[in-house]
């Protein structure tokens, strides 16, 4: 049985989780408003497919817009210009005061280009814009192999640490 490293990460607020971004030319992000379902399974297949992502395959529609309608739930698409490029799918934990940040992904064609390393940095900025006091992750050993790094490079710091078998 295979064995997988999971990371999970913390990013507290300070007074550096506020600075302006710059994003490439003609890179834009946007926030999914109207709740489709196939933009979220888009993602969710596209990526997944390298990294082992499985848990919704099997979902319905209805398990789809059950999990996309909960009001603290936010869809990032990034595109260039009109073409998908990447997302994320981040939901608020009020209670705690805080973002889990659940999935993050670019698309295959444009990985290697640094568009991971912007997403990540918009995402910070704008989970902070909330005021916020944390943003947390979970990445694991099947990720795309800089996802850890990404993080680490944002100043998130490994809060917990396991290795889990993986089972099919």
């Amino acid at each position: 049985m295979p064995k997988v490293q999971r990371f999970f990460l913390e990013l507290k607020k300070d007074k550096k989780t506020n600075q302006t971004i710059n994003l490439p030319k003609d890179v834009k992000i946007i926030l999914d408003t109207e709740k489709n379902i196939n933009i979220n399974k888009f993602f969710y297949r596209q990526i997944g497919k390298d990294h082992f992502w499985r848990d919704r395959l099997l979902w319905s529609d209805n398990e789809w817009k059950k999990y996309i309608n909960n009001k603290n739930l936010e869809t990032g698409i990034m595109k260039i210009k009109d073409n998908l490029v990447g997302f994320y799918e981040q939901e608020f934990h009020l209670d705690k005061n805080e973002i889990e940040l659940i999935q993050m992904g670019i698309l295959e064609e444009y990985q290697g280009k640094k568009y991971g390393s912007f997403l990540l940095e918009y995402i910070i900025h704008e989970a902070f814009n909330k005021n916020i006091e944390r943003l947390w992750v979970h990445t694991c050993s099947l990720d795309h192999k800089y996802a850890l790094d990404n993080y680490l490079s944002k100043n998130f710091k490994i809060f917990r640490e396991e290795t889990i078998n993986l089972t099919f």
